[in-house]
């Protein structure tokens, strides 16, 4: 069954994102819910990726777990059997949520980039620049960049696109403290992950992580992390330079929406049944290679 917002009546619903819901629980505490939309290129689709929202907070979840020692994270728990919910909702809720501390969201998208790939390499080949860094000529696509790239981006609301923004701009809008904080946690967020996905048959081409932070001021890592939602994970085994690799992620998905001569905007099309289920087995295959225990 599809998880609807007011399916959820026994919490106060707060705010819906592309794919999350969330709810409150105390003045301390939020309960983040991943449900099974999909969202590309910055547009809900109007079809599920069944349990798709429970492979995203295993993977989340992991993540979480493995980098605490190098930033501190708002989950707090997977574990909702002591929440005031009706026996229908734990039902529903089961294994796709997560129990968060209440931060301030900080309006910044952090992109870190270790291949070429996506719109990255739509800018490079006609500037030979991603997000105006200027790189080396002569580069394919797939190609491993010379050093990671950090390029953030606008956080938009529901429906509206992302738009990339530089360094400088960063500092303005949050402060240079802050800014070199979350550049340089993001950095070290993607090489210790990528180091470890590629052990365990994965590269990590690019990510995305969110922050907020505490009255105290302190810097974390919220949202999710490190997901097929949020990365392009490619397979090592057939990984070759110079051709768009296969992937573990939602680029299956974008890659049929742009071949159906869709504009991007909404309403998106409708995905065929092949589609979803090949998009619900490459997330289970992330899963299993990352974790050890797919479903």
């Amino acid at each position: 069954m599809a998880l609807k917002t007011e399916t959820i009546t026994s919490l106060e619903h707060i705010a819906s994102g592309k794919v999350r819901e969330i709810y409150r629980i105390d003045e301390e505490r939020l309960l983040f819910v991943a449900t099974d939309r999909l969202s590309a290129f910055d547009v809900i689709l109007p079809t599920q990726i069944p349990d798709k929202g429970r492979l995203l907070t295993r993977v989340a979840e992991f993540w979480f777990e493995k980098t605490r020692h190098i930033i501190p994270n708002h989950l707090l728990s997977t574990d909702i059997s002591s929440l005031p919910l009706n026996p229908a909702e734990k039902q529903w809720l089961q294994g796709r949520s997560m129990i968060v501390r209440n931060l301030k969201v900080l309006p910044v998208e952090a992109i870190v980039r270790g291949y070429l790939a996506g719109s990255g390499w739509k800018e490079y080949i006609q500037t030979q620049s991603v997000c105006g860094i200027s790189l080396p000529a002569g580069l394919k696509i797939a190609d491993k960049l010379p050093q990671e790239l950090f390029t953030p981006s606008t956080k938009a609301a529901a429906g509206e696109h992302d738009e990339n923004i530089s360094f400088e701009i960063l500092l303005d809008k949050i402060g240079r403290q802050r800014a070199e904080e979350i550049r340089d946690a993001s950095l070290a967020l993607y090489r210790f992950a990528a180091e470890f996905a590629l052990q365990h048959g994965i590269i990590i081409a690019d990510t995305k992580f969110e922050f907020g932070e505490d009255e105290q001021g302190r810097l974390f890592l919220i949202d999710e992390a490190l997901t097929p939602d949020s990365s392009r994970f490619w397979p090592v085994g057939s990984y070759q330079p110079g051709s768009s690799p296969e992937s573990f992620d939602k680029q299956y998905i974008r890659d049929w929406l742009e071949s159906s001569g869709w504009n991007k905007t909404a309403p998106a099309p409708v995905i065929p049944d092949g589609i979803v289920r090949q998009t619900q087995k490459k997330y289970n295959e992330a899963l299993t290679l990352l974790t050890g225990n797919g479903e």
